[in-house]
């Protein structure tokens, strides 16, 4: 008997693959999941979680065309500490953390600068896979030949692997520095703009995502760090840089409410590093300890108990999206972050759809 997971579908070649044998030559042909498919198997998974009309409502009150799938909103504070979340007023993380899987014990990596950081978290490896070791300020950001790239020379990100896998989703970017853009592909989001100042780049990001919900939309924030330079990580202006971020992030949580999407929307808050002092990209606690904090649909609120490191961050929005990440990255899902309902729901539809269809024909051979 054929066992049908021998049938792999090649992504390099939409072509048939093809397996000869004396006397019969047997043909497998493989056809990867539709979009009917991919649709019908993220809406069930949604109705798992907040029921059948809760979908028919989502469905309903969307523009017409959007996507159907998950959406995930990732909020990047660059040079948020944890003892910037634990000393300042932040009542809308708070809030947050309150149906959220959260930790204030996340890893990012060394050295703790922001573009070997904020890489590690967009493509599920750490420098030592991805090759960038620094700014690119005083030295080349790129340093050796990393481990695997894309067609255009980058390191695959998750923007990259969900344009790939769905090609139709929608992908946004903004961000308040301009070094983000140089550690993706250019192909990949629909939209990826550079504002000037955390208030112009949350407005920005809410007139975007409220006209057309992107699947995934990546927003960073810069103010935060800018304070921590300019007057230093434990100084007051550097707290109510935070609270300013914090009034930014529930900007965010406000519009989800007002278009009634919270329930099934994906929200992870994160940084890439703290400070100490002035600075940071030293090998200190402080520097290197950052939140996580994801809520949504299926998600466990409370604290996370499990190591997070923060290239996990990449594999948990691709385990969200179903999507398989390539071999060079190296972190994992944070499993633990959600509900047994919702990795039960994951595990079964892979199960059952993730496998191509495979019609196997048998042929005489002519020799």
């Amino acid at each position: 008997m054929l066992n049908s997971r021998c049938c792999k579908q090649n992504k390099q070649s939409s072509q048939p693959q093809a397996v000869d044998s004396f006397p019969k030559r047997i043909t497998q042909f493989c056809k990867s999941p539709t979009a009917e498919d991919l649709l019908r198997r993220f809406s069930s998974r949604l109705a798992g979680l907040i029921g059948p009309q809760g979908v028919c409502n989502l469905a309903s009150e969307e523009p017409a065309g959007s996507w159907r799938g998950p959406r995930v909103i990732v909020i990047g504070v660059d040079g948020l500490s944890v003892d910037g979340v634990s000393t300042a007023r932040v009542p809308r993380l708070r809030e947050l953390m309150a149906r959220s899987a959260w930790t204030l014990e996340a890893r990012g990596v060394l050295p703790t600068l922001s573009s070997p950081n904020w890489a590690s978290a967009i493509n599920g490896a750490s420098p030592a896979q991805h090759g960038i070791t620094s700014n690119g300020y005083f030295r080349h950001m790129v340093e050796f030949q990393p481990a695997c790239r894309t067609e255009d020379g980058k390191f695959p990100t998750i923007f990259g692997l969900l344009r790939a896998d769905y090609p139709a989703s929608n992908i946004a970017v903004f961000h308040d520095w301009g070094g983000f853009a140089d550690l993706l592909e250019k192909h990949a989001p629909d939209v990826m703009r550079h504002e000037r100042g955390p208030a112009k780049t949350i407005a920005a990001a809410i007139a975007y995502w409220r006209e057309n919900r992107p699947a995934l939309t990546f927003i960073h924030l810069d103010n935060v760090d800018h304070a921590g330079h300019a007057h230093g990580w434990y100084s007051p202006e550097y707290y109510r840089a935070v609270e300013a971020a914090d009034g930014y992030i529930g900007q965010v949580l406000d519009m989800l409410e007002a278009l009634s999407v919270t329930e099934s929307t994906f929200v992870l808050v994160t940084s890439d590093h703290g400070g100490t002092a002035h600075g940071h990209g030293k090998n200190s606690l402080p520097e290197i300890l950052i939140p996580w904090i994801l809520s949504g649909p299926g998600v466990a609120p409370g604290r996370i108990a499990a190591l997070v490191n923060t290239f996990d961050t990449a594999l948990t929005v691709a385990w969200i999206f179903d999507l398989d990440p390539p071999q060079c990255w190296i972190g994992r899902p944070v499993l633990t972050a959600f509900g047994p309902a919702l990795v039960a729901a994951h595990a079964d539809a892979a199960a059952h759809a993730k496998l191509p269809d495979c019609t196997v024909q048998l042929a005489t051979a002519k020799d």
